[in-house]
């Protein structure tokens, strides 16, 4: 079969990856300064329910690690014999079979065979598309606690936005960053929702009533900013700050030749090959929250069924096993710098936690808590979430690590332990697609050409209207003493 001369999959920039790793150098840097200067500290440990929590009550300063400058440069490899290694492993397993993947079905067409069968289905009505498209996403995160999963889904979408005459950034937004939001705004998130009321010991998903107001208020404010951002990338495509960049990626998939995919003998099999495998990968997303022993092993599934939807459709496209193998390569070649910029996200926590410094961090956080009123209880505990998300990406690990200090603190400031709860994962969520050191986020952009300082510019005129909402909703919940308790 003919060979496009663009390249297939998800191509990271060389201009993208410098400014990707300059930022996380940087960040890398600063935190090993901060070991230098931030006296060494450390709390105990205990295991409740099986997992391992601190005890509050036990801070003491201790002697400074030695831990060399040297050191910080060389975390990055490090950080895969830490106790994040085995999920680092696992996460960037998952990127280049999806890399792989992507380019295979990218080579096939059925990618575009995908696209066309969505636009019929909604008759055209692009907007009302974009619209359930980015519920369906933000509901996937708000109930179901998916983010990291959705990532297979990404390149489709990029293409349904290239196709319906919008950009990079649309395509973007009403996949990863509609989940991140709806994430965010949880309702019956288990691994926030769920994980942080056990600690505070509260009923199970109670206080739902007031998360379904600001999911559907956060719903809406997502679904102005994304709809009226397309309709001027529609009506000027240059105004977009990715326009020049993009150009390749546009050409992929704009002018469609419907009658040559239709008349494709071979599609029609591997098209329904390739649904089959979409429909297992829904089912595997759906199932995490409520399988537990299945959501440590989801991402290398996952990646396994993508590479398999890619491999399937490939074969029953008309190509050869050398054709199929070069298109695999080709993707797993175009993402793979994306694995230096997640080593060196996570060697940033691995930094810190080296210089004995995360504990202290905690312990000042909490000192400055202690002596306010409720609603600037609930904002500290809003910004301490904030501040340990630039180091810990992971919700439930996050919850483990800082709850059990802030919990009593806001029981002495007055602030019921949902509003904390509320407060917690307000601060957890919102920045996952804002911060450099989010596995998750570097993967999203490393499937397109968009770079980090650009798509922050981009994400700052939502991530404002957001942040707004949030502390608006604390001081509500604060004022009707939101609980139970």
């Amino acid at each position: 079969m003919e060979q496009t001369k663009v390249k297939a999959g998800a191509q990271i920039s060389r201009r993208a990856f410098i400014q990707s790793a300059v930022i996380l150098l940087v960040l890398m840097v600063a935190a090993g300064v901060a070991t230098r200067w931030v006296p060494a500290g450390r709390y105990a440990r205990v295991l409740e329910g099986g997992r391992e929590v601190i005890d509050p009550a036990t801070f003491e300063q201790v002697a400074r690690p030695d831990y060399p400058i040297w050191r910080w440069f060389v975390a990055p490899v490090e950080v895969l014999g830490s106790a994040d290694g085995l999920a680092l492993g696992a996460i960037i397993l998952f990127i280049l079979m999806v890399g792989g993947a992507f380019a295979m079905l990218e080579r096939c067409g059925i990618l575009k065979a995908v696209i066309l069968r969505l636009v019929r289905l909604f008759g055209g009505r692009k907007y009302l598309l974009l619209l359930v498209v980015s519920l369906f996403f933000m509901a996937l995160g708000g109930f179901f606690g998916i983010f990291e999963e959705v990532v297979p889904l990404i390149p489709l979408m990029l293409a349904l936005s290239y196709y319906l005459g919008w950009d990079t950034l649309v395509g973007l937004g009403m996949s990863i960053l509609a989940t991140n939001v709806g994430f965010s705004a949880a309702v019956t998130n288990p691994f926030t929702i769920g994980v942080a009321q056990q600690l505070a010991g509260l009923p199970l998903f109670s206080g739902a009533w007031l998360r379904l107001l600001i999911f559907a208020v956060m719903y809406g404010i997502f679904a102005v900013f994304l709809v009226n951002y397309a309709r001027r990338v529609e009506r000027h495509p240059e105004s977009s700050p990715v326009f020049a960049g993009e150009q390749a990626e546009r050409a992929r998939y704009q002018p469609l030749d419907v009658t040559a995919l239709e008349a494709a003998p071979a599609l029609g099999a591997a098209l329904r090959w390739f649904l089959v495998f979409l429909v297992l990968i829904l089912a595997v997303l759906v199932s995490v929250p409520f399988v537990p022993a299945l959501s440590q092993f989801a991402l290398p599934l996952l990646g396994v069924l993508f590479l398999s939807a890619g491999l399937g459709a490939g074969r029953l496209s008309g190509f050869s096993w050398q054709a199929v193998g070069a298109a695999l390569w080709e993707g797993v070649v175009g993402i793979a710098p994306g694995v230096i910029l997640i080593l060196m996200a996570a060697s940033v926590k691995h930094i810190v936690v080296s210089g004995g410094i995360m504990d202290t961090l905690l312990h000042d956080a909490s000192g400055v808590m202690a002596s306010t009123g409720p609603f600037g209880a609930a904002l500290l505990i809003y910004v301490t979430a904030l501040f340990i998300e630039l180091f810990i990406s992971s919700g439930s690990a996050k919850a483990f690590l800082i709850l059990p200090i802030l919990l009593p603190l806001a029981d002495l400031a007055g602030v019921t332990r949902q509003v904390a709860v509320l407060a917690y994962c307000f601060g957890d969520g919102f920045s996952n697609l804002a911060y450099p050191t989010n596995p998750v986020l570097l993967i999203s952009l490393g499937m397109t050409t968009v770079s980090y300082p650009k798509w922050l510019r981009w994400l700052l005129r939502l991530w404002i209207w957001v942040i707004l909402a949030s502390v608006a909703f604390l001081g509500l919940a604060v004022a009707l003493h939101y609980g139970p308790f």
